[in-house]
């Protein structure tokens, strides 16, 4: 990797201070700036500075200021948010070091993504595009009072645009390098009483990185569709009733799961190099696609009802149905051997129904409710190799012979007329597991609000949890033919035709404490003390024994997490912002280990402990000029104790980087009938490791980003012409690394975005 290049973004530090902020709609510009955004972190509309919680919120808005179309490019902005975008079936999503991106459907989630008022955690379902976006709230610390027990470490509230009132549209289009086209917009019509909007986004790229492979398309691509039709019914002041029907897609082509170890045609493997990436002679039978990629469709319908039926009381009842559909065909072994070809489908469905009371006077808020949540999902993982190059390439069985030649041919293909006396020059080999998870939990919920003086508010909560988690697991995992052995892959064990079945229930009660004390209207401060808890998993795969095979149950404690935290948020005149601190503590710290048969198991690490700061400032000098910036120190790990496995012990959080900051200014000048708008920023992440045991061989070093968005509005700000670049410096750096291919001691790296820009245009009306 080549050095960093940081001229551009030390003069963008220097120009914006230190730390980004609370920026919200420019229609809301003074509000926002003010500290006054109104948010729903805590189930009630309330300005942003008055939530006794650690809380960044985005408007649509803001994201369109800073370029960011997708989460992942959100994440750079909000200290304490890290989102690795592997592939859209497959996103880490980081709140304080703490990720949660296992593919499994026995294992639970940690952090709660919610999309319009639903909880849609579970991994191969959660991506959703962000377009047409009101705001997006990132909460964090444990919150299952608030958002339910996926949230054990925080929570990502999406919040699409609603209808309104009256007439108007958008629409807006670019191109750019790499092929990129975007096509995008919304049309809204309605009444006071009845309104509907329709919104899209279409984006399409190609591949960054160039596929040698013979039929392959370029990898690391970009190819989907998001639609969304939205219908709000209001028939009093007092009742509303929201109905939202949302459909994503995407095509993309293949991951680049590159080697090092190995070679390509073009010379040594090199994540940044070029790849051959072929897949399996036999895709269509063994991997359900014929090419590497992604085929992924989501369909989500939600209903939400809000009935004011007293001065005092509310009722709200939110509804909602996800629906997912993913296959990913990719090459685990990162090179042009027919080695490690996998797919990975992943299917499930949720419901979430629930129900809240809400009292507000002036002494006391509160609320109290039950919620029912529902999930069946699979992940069902297909393997194709050839026994000869699978065997040579992992055991080396035959002296001289390389797996992959200097020049880049598959030297290994060779081995099966070697190892079998030219009875055979090819025997293709497959297999496939897949575990299940069906998972109903049931809870109730209090939380109350005591003011006891215009400047004390004392809150108190709790979740009491009934979850009941059943695992299913198969495998058809045939005899090799050249070594005998009862599966190619070691320590894989067919299910004989059965499906093994277990289930477990559990119990909890989440509680929270907030206090919030008012200096002035102003100016806050707030103290925290939250539980939170990851499921425990039901583990289940199989084992081998002497009478045939049998169900290996492998239970994993739940996960608890204990947070405590204090901070700080004001503004006075320019300035605006927030300070925080927190500390949280793990008891049953849950780990996911690749295995050398290329599954993934949870461990319990035992205990760890987190503790950081953030805080994030916005100056406005004046009224076409804001300065913006945050910062996010983490020092988080598994505990250095005698009593934790020593793989373990000490080891940094996968994906936590020790500093993370953002830093840059918005113009927004009107220029007699023209208004220029430019915003240009930096982004810096410290070292982050990409594996739990830790390896500086599977890491990636400090990082430094500049982006920048800017361009013209005219004919009363109706139209406008923009232009765009990400990575402007072009830096090479990692977006994850070890992988499946790690399990059978060939790492795999892939490769982050280059710099990509292009042009944009777009109207309203």
């Amino acid at each position: 990797m080549r050095s960093h290049s940081l001229p551009i973004s030390i003069s963008l530090l220097l120009a914006s201070t230190a730390f980004p902020a609370f920026a919200q709609t420019a229609d809301d510009e003074e509000q926002a700036y003010e500290g006054e955004i109104i948010v729903t972190a805590q189930k009630r509309e309330e300005r942003l500075i008055d939530v006794p919680v650690t809380l960044s919120a985005v408007s649509g808005a803001r994201l369109k200021e800073l370029g960011v179309s997708d989460l992942d490019e959100l994440a750079n902005y909000i200290p304490g948010l890290n989102i690795q975008e592997q592939s859209a079936n497959n996103p880490g999503v980081v709140i304080r070091g703490i990720t949660s991106d296992s593919g499994s459907a026995q294992q639970a989630a940690r952090v709660t993504l919610y999309y319009n008022g639903v909880d849609i955690s579970r991994s191969r379902g959660s991506y959703q595009d962000i377009y047409d976006i009101e705001r997006i709230e990132v909460i964090k610390g444990p919150q299952a009072t608030l958002f339910g027990t996926a949230s054990a470490v925080g929570a990502i509230s999406i919040i699409s645009a609603r209808p309104e009132a009256g007439f108007s549209g958008s629409v807006t289009g670019g191109i750019g390098n790499f092929n990129q086209r975007q096509l995008g917009g919304h049309l809204n019509i309605g009444s006071d009483e009845i309104a509907a909007r329709v919104a899209f986004a279409f984006k399409k790229r190609d591949g960054y990185v160039n596929n040698l492979a013979p039929g392959q398309e370029d990898l690391n691509g970009q190819n989907q569709l998001g639609v969304r039709g939205s219908l709000r019914f209001t028939p009093s002041d007092e009742l509303t009733a929201d109905l939202i029907l949302t459909y994503d897609r995407q095509r993309n082509p293949g991951t680049a799961f590159v080697s090092r170890a190995l070679p390509t045609t073009s010379g040594p493997g090199n994540p940044f190099g070029d790849a051959f990436l072929g897949g399996s002679p036999r895709s269509l039978q063994d991997l359900y696609q014929e090419k590497l990629g992604l085929t992924r469709d989501v369909y989500d319908v939600n209903y939400t009802v809000n009935w004011e039926f007293d001065d005092n009381w509310a009722l709200t009842m939110v509804n909602g149905y996800r629906k997912f559909d993913s296959l990913e065909v990719f090459d685990a072994d990162g090179s042009a051997a027919w080695y490690l070809e996998f797919t990975e489908l992943a299917k499930g469905d949720q419901f979430n129904h629930e129900t809240r009371f809400a009292y507000t006077d002036d002494k006391f808020r509160g609320s109290f409710g039950f919620n029912y949540f529902h999930e069946n999902s699979i992940q069902n993982v297909p393997f194709s190799s050839e026994e000869g190059t699978f065997l040579q390439c992992a055991a080396r069985l035959i002296p001289g012979l390389p797996c992959i030649a200097a020049n880049g041919t598959v030297s290994a293909a060779g081995a099966t007329a070697i190892l079998t006396g030219g009875r055979f020059t090819q025997v293709p080999y497959s297999s496939v597991f897949e575990n299940q998870g069906r998972n109903d939990s049931y809870s109730m919920f209090a939380d109350g609000t005591w003011i006891p003086t215009p400047a004390l508010e004392i809150t108190a909560g709790a979740r009491v949890l009934i979850e009941k988690r059943r695992s299913g697991f198969y495998a058809r995992v045939p005899r090799s033919l050249i070594s005998g052995g009862a599966s190619l892959i070691p320590g894989q064990v067919d299910t004989g035709g059965q499906t093994f079945r277990t289930e477990d229930s559990f119990a909890a009660v989440l509680p929270r404490l907030n206090l919030l004390y008012r200096f002035s209207d102003d100016f806050n401060a707030y103290a925290t003390v939250s539980k939170g808890r990851r499921s425990a998993t039901v583990q289940l795969g199989a084992r081998a024994t002497a009478t045939g095979p049998v169900a290996n149950f492998t239970p994993v404690l739940a996960e608890n997490v204990w947070n405590y935290e204090i901070g700080v948020k004001g503004s006075s005149g320019m300035f605006s912002g927030s300070i925080g601190a927190y500390y949280l503590t793990y008891d049953n710290f849950q780990v996911s280990v690749v295995l050398p048969n290329g599954t993934t198991q949870t461990q319990s690490a035992g205990t760890a402990t987190n503790k950081g700061v953030e805080a994030e400032l916005t100056i406005k000098p004046a009224s076409w000029l804001s300065v913006f910036g945050n910062i996010g120190y983490i020092d988080g790990g598994i505990d250095d104790k005698p009593t934790i496995a020593a793989n373990f012990r000490g080891a940094k959080f996968r994906l936590q980087p020790d500093v993370q900051a953002a830093a840059g200014f918005t113009i927004d000048a009107p220029m007699g009938g023209i208004t220029f708008f430019a915003t240009p920023s930096v982004t810096y992440r410290s070292k982050i490791f990409f594996e739990i045991p830790n390896n500086n061989l599977i890491s990636q070093e400090a990082v430094t980003l500049v982006n920048v968005n800017a361009g013209f509005r005219f004919g009363g700000d109706r139209f406008e012409v923009a232009a765009f670049a990400r990575n402007l410096l072009n830096e090479d750096y990692l977006l994850d690394a070890g992988n499946t291919g790690g399990a059978f001691g060939i790492p795999t790296f892939i490769p982050a975005e280059p710099r990509l820009y292009g042009i944009r245009v777009g109207a309203k009306f």
